[in-house]
């Protein structure tokens, strides 16, 4: 599974349930499915990066997807969606972890999202030395996102 599996199917469900959805959120949604299945699953849900962006976690790969029709705050729709994508794609393990991500998480705006995803360690760690609107490629260390999601599990028992 790739990542640009993973974005369409939280397209394909938000859409298809009338739901709409920008790029910011979208960047969101994805980085905490990565985030808690570290947590929960101890595995990665697939092999890509987040960087900390000014406006939270962002996938380089899935910016530059969308980076030439696309901007920040630009909906997605199911015609956005890789040609031939299907949920099949996903295991039903993944799709379940996904659903639950978004069962949390997709109720808010993408705002929203990237106000928490600021105040989270991971972020934080990454833009350490970087002024709040100065640009920053840096990675968001896996290790640091398994902790932080760990520990929050771990206080929610």
């Amino acid at each position: 599974m790739t990542i640009d599996d993973v974005a369409d199917y939280i397209i394909l469900q938000l859409v298809s349930g009338g739901e709409q959805i920008n790029l910011l959120k979208l960047q969101k949604l994805v980085y905490y499915a990565q985030a808690w299945s570290l947590a929960i699953r101890e595995q990665s849900l697939f092999d890509d990066k987040f960087q900390a962006w000014v406006h939270g976690p962002v996938s380089r790969k899935l910016y530059d997807r969308f980076a030439e029709s696309k901007s920040l705050y630009s909906s997605v729709s199911e015609s956005d969606l890789q040609v031939g994508f299907t949920s099949d794609r996903i295991s039903p393990i993944d799709r379940a972890h996904i659903d639950a991500v978004m069962e949390v998480y997709a109720p808010l705006s993408g705002s929203q999202l990237e106000e928490m995803t600021h105040q989270e360690a991971p972020w934080q760690a990454a833009r350490n030395g970087f002024g709040p609107s100065q640009r920053c490629e840096i990675e968001i260390e896996e290790s640091l996102m398994t902790k932080y999601y760990s520990q929050r599990l771990q206080a929610s028992s």
